[in-house]
């Protein structure tokens, strides 16, 4: 696939797919013998986690990381596996916030949906 067609297929922009493999965000790119971006199988494989990683808040360094590890052999899997544990973590603090900032806004949204029934206002 070119990468218009990779692009077009993830609905993401040619340039943040150029950018994600510059970075070393996602391995270097199959090309044709002309040197054209042919994305394979594995390198859209890569494009998946890059992106999936990325709407999970992975930060671009630690993605980056992640791949240059990856690219150093099985020698290298207990140390992908601590920096993928401890992205976990850090995502269930963010759901915690989350959830916190979520019970609060549905507390308030009930007490105004109660006080446009009564016509009375209270945070009790």
């Amino acid at each position: 696939m070119t990468v218009k067609e990779v692009s077009e297929k993830y609905n993401i922009p040619q340039d943040t797919l150029r950018y994600y493999e510059r970075i070393g965000m996602i391995p270097k790119v199959t090309r044709t013998s002309g040197g054209i971006r042919n994305y394979q199988k594995e390198d859209l494989e890569w494009v998946e986690l890059a992106i999936c990683m990325r709407s999970a808040g992975l930060p671009v360094e630690v993605m980056a990381q992640y791949v240059k590890l990856n690219q150093e052999g099985d020698i290298t899997i207990p140390d992908r596996l601590e920096l993928l544990k401890k992205q976990r973590e850090v995502l269930h603090e963010q759901r915690k916030q989350l959830d916190a900032t979520l019970d609060r806004l549905n507390y308030k949204i009930e007490r105004y949906e109660h006080a446009v029934d009564t016509g009375k206002l209270s945070w009790n």
